[in-house]
């Protein structure tokens, strides 16, 4: 080495060595903590990403957590400026700064090490720190920008470090295969872009820490899918909402496919570009997903791949899949870019979907080459290639593709092609437009060769149709023909007609069956088909345990079915928030109140169109509920007429009758008898207009609706007898119908009613509170009436010898004991615990920050004012300070210290 590091280190070392300050409102992600089992026992931890995912933002959360946890942490932010002797000499002040070290490497630096090579000094500074008591931590951020020579030096750190000491490195590529040795033999964990995305949980508390109340949780939900997890994306937004006025113009802003707000958000990076670049980026901007290959037939540059490599590392507007060559832009940019695309001549515009169209066509991607097809006028090749792909996508469960195509396609061109009618007729069924399936499927079955196979599938169309139209009698008479045996033995089929025989049962009352039919499917991966009728057999078991109450059990298959869903569906995909509707219902019973909301965040719209009606019917009255929880009636009760405008809207009046008896069983909670008696009085007017139109299975079901209506309005008006006789009526069809939920609440209700009228309820409550505990439902009884759960907690502090199963979350909370220790006062300034301060200096440090004199700080610590300047003196030499304040200041900025103004 030629140059030693003096008394006084460089300027420009210290601020390499400085962290950065952490953001205002750094969001901590706890999924992402070093104490998650990916990252425990791992001596080196990389981050490697593209610019704008967030890794500096990590370094800081984890940077915290392991000052917390006692152990010191080193810091270094490197650039291509870091040549072997600047890295020797910035490892060396990372300590000396980070760790209250001033003395380390100083044998390094002055004695015998001053003159030794690069890889001789790293390999003293590792020895150095093996000997020290220190538990380190050494950070290094943005390594990808190191000269090749210091980038090997860092290398060997990596595979040389002592026990005592753990690395974490950021970059944005070039560190997977240094560290692919280190993977295998489990040294190592590698975290990339798809890790670092936000989930949605961590947008919304990202934006309500940021906004408070201002944001609800679908306009929340809107900005995560606009910005897909990316959180670069994220902050923009942020940045726009803050700039703008109301929330949910500026989000219908960036949503707008016009490009205008995508274009103000990511203009500075765009502006930066070169103009071949630039012009680059436009033309591929036609395609949603990237190949090399593909944008060089689009742009007709000589090397594609070296070039989309180069823009990936250099600008962060890219979704890179993991092993794969394939990636896209990101949707904001994507946007951004094709606003500048619309504006070039139309030829030109012509040109590149045409050439878009025979690559993706001359690789088997017919969808997307047909759109490409009909943006370059080529109607008949777009029809063409339609028809021959898009009766397997609605198979496969891309219902929204396939509506899009339905809305593009003339009504003879639907005529003239048998397939494209069937595939319409399948995305049309399972949507609020069925009644346009059941044409469809009418019109195909009057064609003259009709085989049992085709006769199947309409059967299966049909019955599917008037599912969704809320007749269920219709549906199963439709099906009861092919009820025995499919006509063929194809897996497919197989689990379509299981699913089918599933929602019968349950619709006759039976989801034990329902579930046995799903059992007896044979299981294997029999392609994209098959894994789309197998999730639509996830929701219908997940369906049936919701059915019978057994919230639990919903939880237990439904979450990695969600899960699964959202990744490879789409969070707004039908299915996907069937799921979730299902999910939330769930979540609600177990007394998870904001899970449930964000779980139904910005998909009650996609529900009100193409969700089952049971799925519509459980989202917008959980979503009621948990308004209704949260303290917002108002909003509960507008959620509930929304409900009713809906099944007015769709002609389904069941859907109206159980917004009226949700309305009822609200307003009773609160005794509201002039409001409940009028709420009852519109069911019973409802029905008999509907009388003679509907079967027996729908009368079951809206029966037990309105004879708990009835039951709730008399007790609103604290008419025990009549509740009494209408709770007596209702309890049949619950348990007719295999309604857990409705079944235990009624029992509550009844063994309350008893009780009002001086007659033994107890022994019934006291089972109800024991079905309610071994089903998970916390918050059946706080429904069914407050006074309801104000009685379960007086049994369970009345029969100290019972124990107490059955109380809801609500109720356990009333009886759990305060704390006898208040907690900590967490407003003033607080040391935090790591290895660089002493207890005692942590001590002196807080009352500093407080403006103590020595005098008081030793009276506050019961010791000598000569000990307070002891401790003052290691602190300046620690903290490198030269007085009070700035000990106070240099604390703050190395993460030692908080709460301090």
């Amino acid at each position: 080495m030629t140059t030693a590091i003096g008394a006084a280190a460089l300027p420009e070392l210290v601020l390499k060595t400085t962290p950065p300050r952490a953001p205002r409102h750094l969001l901590l992600r706890p999924r992402l903590s070093l104490d998650e089992e990916q990252f425990r026992d791992r001596q080196v931890v990389v981050v490697q990403a593209p610019p704008g995912f967030g890794k500096t933002s990590l370094l800081a959360q984890w940077r915290r957590e392991i000052l917390a946890r006692g152990a010191a942490v080193a810091w270094m932010s490197v650039d291509e400026h870091t040549d072997p002797q600047r890295l020797l000499q910035s490892l060396v002040q990372a300590v000396r700064s980070g760790c209250g070290r001033p003395t380390f490497g100083r044998i390094l630096v002055e004695g015998a090490g001053a003159s030794a090579s690069e890889l001789e000094g790293v390999t003293a500074w590792l020895a150095e720190v093996a000997q020290t008591s220190l538990d380190l931590v050494l950070m290094v951020d943005e390594a990808e920008r190191l000269p090749d020579a210091s980038f090997t030096l860092l290398s060997y750190l990596l595979h040389n470090a002592p026990p005592n000491l753990r690395l974490v490195i950021a970059a944005r590529s070039g560190f997977d295969r240094e560290v692919a040795d280190l993977c295998s033999y489990g040294y190592c964990v590698l975290l990339g872009a798809e890790s670092l995305r936000f989930r949605l949980d961590e947008t919304l508390n990202l934006v309500r820490n940021r906004f408070g109340t201002k944001v609800d949780a679908d306009t929340c939900a809107r900005i995560h899918e606009i910005i897909e997890g990316w959180p670069l994306g994220l902050q923009l937004a942020l940045a726009a909402l803050e700039r703008g006025g109301d929330p949910r113009l500026v989000v219908d802003a960036l949503s707008a496919r016009a490009g205008n707000q995508q274009d103000q958000l990511l203009g500075g990076l765009l502006a930066k570009l070169a103009p071949e670049d630039a012009a680059f980026l436009t033309r591929i901007s036609v395609v949603d997903m990237l190949h090399p290959d593909l944008c060089g037939a689009l742009t007709g540059v000589a090397d594609p791949a070296g070039r989309m490599a180069r823009l990936m590392r250099d600008i962060p507007i890219f979704a890179v899949g993991d092993d794969s060559e394939w990636c896209r832009l990101h949707t904001l940019a994507r946007d951004a870019l094709r606003a500048r695309l619309a504006e070039l001549p139309a030829v030109e515009q012509a040109d590149v979907h045409t050439r878009a169209m025979r690559w993706l066509e001359d690789r088997g991607m017919l969808e997307e080459a047909a759109r490409h097809a009909l943006a370059a006028g080529n109607r008949e090749v777009a029809f063409d290639l339609a028809e021959q792909c898009l009766y397997d996508a609605a198979l496969q469960g891309h219902v929204g593709m396939v509506l899009d195509w339905v809305e593009l396609l003339p009504q003879a061109e639907l005529d003239r092609r048998p397939r494209l009618r069937l595939a319409a007729a399948w995305v049309l069924a399972l949507s609020e437009r069925h009644d346009a399936a059941e044409r469809l499927v009418a019109g195909i079955l009057e064609g003259a060769d009709i085989d049992v196979g085709l006769r199947y599938e309409c059967a299966l169309i049909g019955s599917g149709a008037a599912y969704y139209a809320d007749d269920p009698d219709r549906c199963i008479a439709l099906f009861e023909p092919w009820v025995d045996a499919p006509p063929a033995r194809e897996p497919r089929l197989l689990q379509m007609h299981a699913n089918r025989l599933s929602v019968l049962a349950i619709l006759r009352g039976d989801p034990a069956l329902a579930r046995r039919h799903q059992q007896q499917v044979p299981r294997g991966e029999y392609g994209i088909a098959y894994a789309y009728s197998a999730r639509w057999g996830e929701f219908i078991t997940g369906l049936s345990y919701l059915w019978e109450g057994q919230v639990r059990l919903v939880e237990e298959v439904l979450c990695p079915a969600l899960a699964h869903a959202d990744e490879a569906l789409g969070r707004r995909h039908p299915l996907s928030c069937m799921l979730a509707a299902l999910l939330a219902a769930a979540a609600y019973e177990r007394d998870r109140v904001d899970e449930a909301a964000a779980l139904l965040a910005n998909r009650l719209d996609v529900l009100e169109r193409t969700g089952t009606p049971e799925t519509a019917l459980l989202a917008y009255r959980t979503a009621a509920r948990v308004a209704a929880a949260q303290g917002a009636e108002h909003r509960a009760l507008d959620l509930l007429e929304t409900l009713f405008a809906i099944g007015a809207a769709r002609a389904m009046p069941r859907l109206c009758i159980v917004s009226l008896a949700e309305q009822t069983r609200m307003h009773a909670g609160r005794f509201r008898s002039e409001t409940c008696r009028a709420l009852a009085q519109r069911i019973d007017d409802l029905l008999v207009r509907e009388e003679g139109k509907h079967g027996p299975v729908w009368q079951r079901m809206v029966e037990l609706q309105r004879t708990m209506a009835h039951a709730n309005a008399a007790i609103a008006a604290q008419d025990w007898r009549t509740a009494r006789e209408a709770l007596e009526r209702a309890a049949p069809f619950a348990e007719g119908l295999k309604l857990g939920r409705a079944h235990i609440e009624n029992m509550a209700l009844r063994a309350w009613v008893l009780d009002r009228s001086s007659e033994h309820g107890r022994e019934l409550l006291r089972e109800a509170m024991d079905l309610a505990h071994t089903y998970g439902l916390a918050r059946v009884f706080v429904d069914a009436h407050p006074a309801i759960a104000d009685w379960a907690r007086s049994l369970s502090v009345d029969e100290a010898g019972y124990p107490e199963p059955g109380r809801s979350i609500a109720v356990a909370r009333v009886l759990r004991p305060a704390t006898s220790t208040p907690p900590r006062d967490a407003a003033g300034p607080r040391a935090i615990p790591s290895m660089v301060l002493t207890p005692k200096e942590r001590e002196v440090l807080e009352l500093l920050a407080r403006n103590l004199s020595n005098k008081e700080v030793a009276q506050a610590m019961g010791v000598g004012e000569e000990t307070v300047k002891w401790h003052l003196k290691n602190l300046f030499g620690k903290l490198d300070a030269a007085n009070r304040k700035h000990v106070v200041r240099r604390a703050q900025l190395l993460g030692l210290l908080e709460g301090v103004d």
